[in-house]
């Protein structure tokens, strides 16, 4: 019999830096650049969309329409997602207006599409190069991306403008050509396409954001074109000053209450789980959680489980809710399978939590090292087992919130939530 550990919820201090008037700031970035009617005036101006779930994205979209607006350009979004929403132009329509990005919120037209164009090839990688065809045909483009680490590989520069230009508006195709190398590779790659789709295409500016642990905005920055390689490097390092992760190297189980492509485009972060599962390439020393197990997928996710090979365990609840089509192209076109393998399926969450703990071998599973927590990107509150009460008291940035209670479950062995 598993007899499972006492747990304690515990609140984590994380830096706070905070856009505390994020269309201020963006009209005030936007004025740094010194774009004028020279840049806007009757010009057709593309505005790249993405599919991640960017903390004031709708607001930011809305500003940036309203300043060409005001300049005289005739502002649109077009879709620069590589090959999310299943690569056609319905799936990535429809991640759009889930993020709240359609015309009625951004005051500008907001089009989906799958064309590209291709560019040429890259000189080192011989890989070719896409665009969007709206963006190629526009008389310039602006870039909006967040900046922050990449989960499938280290790079001077990872996610951010540059890997928009590049993989973003080379949509499927784009994103298909890149993830034909090795990961080890990708970071030099989306430099050399980036530099190519600047050289052939009109982009005029570029917003980078990073948003602290909260999920809130922290900066916004504007950049002209040349600016764009120096700068994200540095962003890059402050979005990972302000990254939050679990306050522990080594656990025996990480339960995870829920992943989802509105959490990370893995489903789950992989820098937080210490898990890459990328043939060829090791994984990390740290952290090291001996089991994973997760217990739910996000609606929004739309059955897209990419990911899910990152965990050890799941419930027979999320593997039902798994679109195959939809998880199996994300990892085809990465070069990932592993990240699609299915793991262990069991009934509940108890049985998933039990048989977790029980693989381990513990001699005393009520010692067992375990946190929980709703999911990998909000992570300032989580649930520690008992063993971890004397590192928690060490650390003057952990809160005993709640004190010591069992697991609850209810009628159908599913845990409790609250």
């Amino acid at each position: 019999m598993v007899i499972l550990p006492q747990m304690v919820k515990i609140k984590q201090h994380l830096p706070r830096p905070r856009v505390e008037d994020v269309i201020c700031t963006v009209t005030r970035e936007l004025e740094k650049l010194n774009l004028d009617s020279s840049n806007l005036a009757g010009k057709v101006i593309a505005i790249t969309g993405g599919s991640r779930g960017i903390t004031n994205i709708d607001k930011i979209y809305a500003e940036l329409a309203r300043f060409v607006k005001e300049k005289g350009g005739f502002p649109l979004i077009v879709s620069a997602m590589g090959s999310h929403g299943g690569g056609t132009a319905q799936g990535q329509k429809e991640i759009l207006a889930h993020l709240g990005v359609s015309e009625e919120r951004v005051g500008c037209p907001v089009v989906a599409s799958a064309e590209v164009v291709k560019l040429g090839n890259t000189p080192t990688h011989n890989i070719p190069v896409y665009c969007a065809k709206e963006a190629v045909e526009a008389d310039g483009i602006i870039v909006v991306n967040r900046v922050k680490a990449h989960t499938a590989f280290r790079a001077p520069r990872e996610s951010g403008l540059l890997k928009m230009l590049g993989i973003g508006l080379g949509r499927a195709l784009g994103a298909e050509a890149i993830h034909s190398q090795g990961p080890d590779e990708i970071g030099d790659i989306i430099l050399e396409l980036s530099r190519i789709v600047r050289q052939e295409t009109k982009v005029i500016a570029g917003l980078a954001i990073v948003e602290n642990g909260y999920e809130e905005t922290a900066l916004i920055k504007g950049l002209l074109p040349g600016e764009f390689e120096e700068e994200e490097a540095k962003l890059l390092q402050y979005a990972k000053e302000l990254m939050p992760g679990i306050p522990f190297d080594k656990l025996d189980l990480l339960i995870i209450d829920e992943m989802g492509k509105n959490y990370s485009g893995t489903g789950m972060d992989t820098n937080v789980i210490g898990r890459w599962r990328i043939h060829g390439v090791s994984e990390p020393a740290k952290p090291d959680f001996k089991r994973i197990a997760v217990l739910d997928l996000t609606a929004a996710s739309k059955g897209n489980a990419n990911g899910i090979g990152l965990a050890d365990f799941i419930t027979k609840r999320l593997f039902q809710k798994i679109d195959y089509q939809t998880t199996y192209l994300n990892c085809l076109t990465t070069g990932f399978v592993q990240r699609g393998m299915i793991p262990i399926v069991l009934d509940s969450d108890q049985e998933v939590i039990e048989t977790a703990l029980k693989t381990l071998h513990l001699k005393d599973t009520r010692k067992a090292r375990v946190v929980r927590i709703k999911n990998t990107l909000f992570l300032e509150e989580m649930y520690c087992s008992q063993s971890l009460l004397d590192e928690i008291k060490a650390n003057p940035s952990l809160k005993i919130i709640e004190n010591l209670q069992e697991f609850k479950f209810d009628g159908d062995n599913n845990l409790v939530r609250g």
